[in-house]
Order: C-alpha cells, then sequence, then structure tokens
C-alpha cells in the first residue's frame, strides 16, 4: 500500500442513483484523487466491521478520508460524506461542498427521504462497462 492519503467513498453497488452520481465524480476528479467501492463489496465489509457499523445499512454512503489508515475512526456519513467526496473531487464540486454550512440537522433529513426513494426513483443499477477503462484502477472493488 502506498503511504499517499486515499480517499474512499463507499456507495450502494444496487442503487441506480448512486452508481451515476459514481460516473459523474470519476469524470469532474480529473486528478484521479477519489477511490470507491460498494458498500456490499468485501473490502467495504471488512472496514464497516473493524469501525462498528452495521453491514447491512447501505441507505448510507461512508466518506473514509484515508484509506491507508483503517484505525482511524475518521468516516464521515450521509451528508458529511457527499459533502467531502465532493470536496475531495474539486473544481466547482468543491463550491457543492460549501453547503456544510448548512446544519447536518437539516441536510440529513433530506438525505434520509432520497435514500429511501432512491429505488423507486432510479431503479436498481445494472453492470454496465465504464466509458473509460483508466477510471477501473480507482475502485477497490466493483
Amino acid at each position: 500500500m502506498s503511504a499517499a492519503r486515499r480517499p474512499v467513498l463507499l456507495y450502494d453497488g444496487g442503487c441506480g442513483l448512486c452508481n451515476r452520481l459514481v460516473r459523474v465524480l470519476l469524470k469532474a476528479d480529473r486528478a484521479g484523487r477519489l477511490h470507491y467501492a460498494p458498500l456490499q463489496s468485501a473490502p467495504a465489509q471488512a472496514y464497516l466491521r473493524a469501525q462498528g457499523l452495521p453491514g447491512a445499512d447501505f441507505d448510507s454512503l461512508v466518506f473514509v478520508p484515508d484509506w491507508n489508515r483503517p484505525t482511524e475512526k475518521k468516516y464521515l456519513l450521509r451528508t458529511d460524506g457527499a459533502l467531502a467526496a465532493c470536496a475531495e473531487v474539486g473544481g466547482g464540486w468543491r463550491a457543492l461542498a460549501g453547503l456544510r454550512v448548512v446544519p447536518r440537522a437539516l441536510r440529513d433529513p433530506i438525505y434520509k427521504v432520497v435514500a429511501r426513494t432512491r429505488y423507486a426513483l432510479f431503479g436498481e443499477h445494472r453492470p454496465a462497462p465504464l466509458p473509460d477503462p483508466e477510471w477501473e484502477k480507482r475502485f477497490l472493488a466493483r
């Protein structure tokens, strides 16, 4: 493993909305800083267990600031995680991360409504090849 910081976004691999957002972030992240893994994958499940997080709660994404330091309890959930991922991607997405000034108590209820309805609104993810083969390197698992 590299000593460089390796931020990772754990997301619901079966969710159509989540997978679309991952592709948008992949395209926007020209520096290739952010890495990804479905919550259902073996590496994500091992991380969740190690952190004492539920392994079957796919309604929340998890942002891990540094995958190379798995014992640190510095993960971020729901809107905190989404906004941290936006900041990591940079560019115009960093401006979106400015929404952190809105209290979590106002942000997270909206996130939870979207999480509960995302399958009805966006369906299940149907695996497809990534448009850029280089993106495959950014996944811990698929």
